[in-house]
This record gives structure tokens, C-alpha cells and sequence, in this order.
């Protein structure tokens, strides 16, 4: 049996040329030693944002709220053990 000689695949590129990305032009993150620990991003809605003049203000009402929350006793329920059909 012979080989059949393959053609060799043309790549198809299906990503747009404003999208590719050029690694061999990358730079170093230079905001990364600023960030010494981790950082979580939240986005607020307009009308929540709007209450609030920094994110300073927002984790002083927040680190209240928590709190708050904290010294409310704990709800406890009575269990009630209900028969299943069977």
C-alpha cells in the first residue's frame, strides 16, 4: 500500500486582527507590587454607588453591617420531625 501524501492544513484564523494579542511586545504588570494582598472587585449598581463617595465608605458600612450581624443571637428553630408517605 502506498502513503497518500497529505496536504499540509491551512490554520484558520477566526479571531479578528484588532483581538490578537502580540506576547513578544508584553511588559511586566507594573501595578503588581502595589497589590500585596488580594484584592476582590465588586461592582455596585448606579443608585448604590451614588450613596457613596469612596470604597473607604462603603467597607466602613459594610464592616458595620457585619457586626451588627454578629451580635444578633442566632435564630433557633424547633425541629419537628414530620412522617414521609411510604
Amino acid at each position: 500500500m502506498k502513503k497518500t501524501v497529505r496536504k499540509p492544513r491551512r490554520e484558520i484564523d477566526d479571531v479578528r486582527p484588532e483581538y490578537q494579542f502580540d506576547y513578544s511586545q508584553a511588559k511586566p504588570n507594573r501595578f503588581a507590587s502595589r497589590m500585596t494582598r488580594p484584592v476582590v472587585a465588586v461592582v455596585l449598581e448606579s443608585d448604590v454607588a451614588a450613596v457613596f463617595d469612596s470604597s473607604a465608605k462603603v467597607n466602613a458600612q459594610l464592616r458595620s453591617a457585619i457586626s451588627a450581624r454578629k451580635r444578633r443571637k442566632p435564630v433557633t428553630r424547633v425541629r419537628t420531625h414530620h412522617r414521609r408517605a411510604g
